[in-house]
């Protein structure tokens, strides 16, 4: 009067194996993980280290960066300096609020820098910021 616990070989199977699933979609997790914080790097240039604290971030901001050859790009795409405040109002739909993060290699003359964040900020725009390394003991 026993139960017959093993199935027929003609009957389907009706679990399903997960294990493979789990297995790849932790592997491809950690594939992007490693990758996201690559992917946001984008004009190189070398910057200037300071001590300051960095500053929180509450929404993803707009950055503005100049080379070491002097060309200017608004996040990944050049632009010419004439052109530079109707890009940013054009990228920033028209809100002078938006936070500017300004990226000037350290090689670059000081006075383009504070050209481009004047030009900037005598457009209305309030929260414009320079981008530095955190300082390095040596």
């Amino acid at each position: 009067m026993g139960f017959k616990l093993n199935r027929s070989s003609k009957e389907p199977m009706s679990e399903i194996n997960v294990t493979p699933f789990v297995d790849v979609m932790l592997v491809l997790l950690i594939i992007f993980m490693v990758t996201a914080p690559l992917l946001t790097v984008g004009v190189q240039v070398d910057l200037p280290e300071s001590s300051a604290d960095s500053l929180p971030e509450e929404q993803e901001p707009l950055t503005l960066t100049i080379n070491s050859k002097g060309e200017i790009f608004i996040q990944e795409s050049k632009v010419e300096f004439e052109k530079i405040i109707a890009k940013v109002l054009a990228v920033s739909k028209n809100r002078t609020d938006t936070r500017i993060y300004v990226r000037g290699d350290k090689t670059i003359n000081y006075g383009r820098v504070l050209e481009i964040m004047g030009l900037l900020s005598g457009s209305g725009f309030t929260k414009v910021a320079l981008i530095s390394e955190p300082y390095k003991e040596r």
